[in-house]
């Protein structure tokens, strides 16, 4: 498989590969309310953040829209080849939520994955509640496949179900 570019454009967001540079950014955006109720996190989000860029087998990429880091994008991969199919992650700041920015990034890092890295299946699993988040799932092709019960445990310490929703390549609204 290629290596990610250095830069990903969609139509309105760019993305690429995050740096030490952009901690400080994509920390404050973790540190929202709406972001944390979702994500959660210690109280080193930066350091959770530094981690997650340096992760092998994790790619993590900045969510740029008019020059400023808005959030961030992540994808692994299952290499099996009896299961091969990528995962992935987003959180945007709230203050561009509801623009199309996160469908956006979205539907940039499918593509590059289906066309550019030869996935056939892409996953995404939001909170079963995170009706925004399904939306706009759904905005770029991502479907329904079940729910996940009881699979993450909320920042209230009570466990929460997810929604499974998974894209085939030929699926992609581009």
């Amino acid at each position: 498989m290629s290596a990610i570019p250095e830069v990903l454009r969609g139509a309105v967001v760019t993305l690429r590969p995050a740096t030490e540079q952009d901690v400080p950014a994509l920390a404050a955006v973790r540190a929202t309310r709406e972001v944390m109720a979702r994500w959660g996190g210690g109280e080193d989000l930066a350091g959770e953040i530094r981690e997650a860029i340096g992760e092998k087998g994790l790619h993590y990429l900045a969510v740029v829209l008019d020059g400023v880091v808005v959030g961030a994008v992540q994808w692994a991969a299952e290499e099996d080849p009896e299961y091969r199919h990528a995962s992935m992650d987003i959180f945007l700041d709230p203050s561009v939520h509801g623009r199309g920015v996160g469908a956006d990034a979205v539907r940039t890092l499918a593509a590059h994955l289906i066309d550019h890295e030869g996935f056939h299946r892409l996953v995404i699993d939001p909170a079963a509640d995170n009706e925004p988040a399904i939306r706009c799932y759904a905005k770029v092709g991502f479907k329904p496949v079940g729910i996940m019960r009881q699979y993450e445990r909320g920042a209230d310490g009570t466990w929460h179900d997810g929604l499974l929703m998974d894209l085939l390549a030929d699926e992609l609204v581009r």
